[in-house]
């Protein structure tokens, strides 16, 4: 049986390199964004009013769906709540 190490779950599950990176930033994304709701203590229609999405699209949010999200869509929930997202980049080996 081979082992095989991955830098994340990311990595093992996704078909493509690609697909698991865009997955990384919107997983970050997504649990930044329930944490702001949870440390800001906003109710849920607080939070849907705040991100401009309806109480059910925050429910995914809130559920850990972030397959359901795009990347853009995401970035735009976080500036609104006056979240501010960097990028960094690095060369992999």
């Amino acid at each position: 049986m081979t082992c095989n190490r991955h830098d994340s779950v990311w990595d093992a599950i996704e078909e493509t390199r690609e697909q698991a990176q865009h997955m990384k930033l919107r997983s970050t994304l997504t649990m930044a964004l329930q944490e702001h709701i949870a440390r800001a203590k906003l109710k849920r229609a607080q939070a849907a009013k705040l991100f401009g999405v309806t109480q059910p699209r925050l429910s995914n949010l809130m559920r850990g769906r972030i397959n359901r999200f795009a990347l853009e869509t995401l970035v735009n929930m976080a500036t609104a709540a006056a979240m501010r997202v960097e990028m960094r980049l690095r060369r992999v080996a």
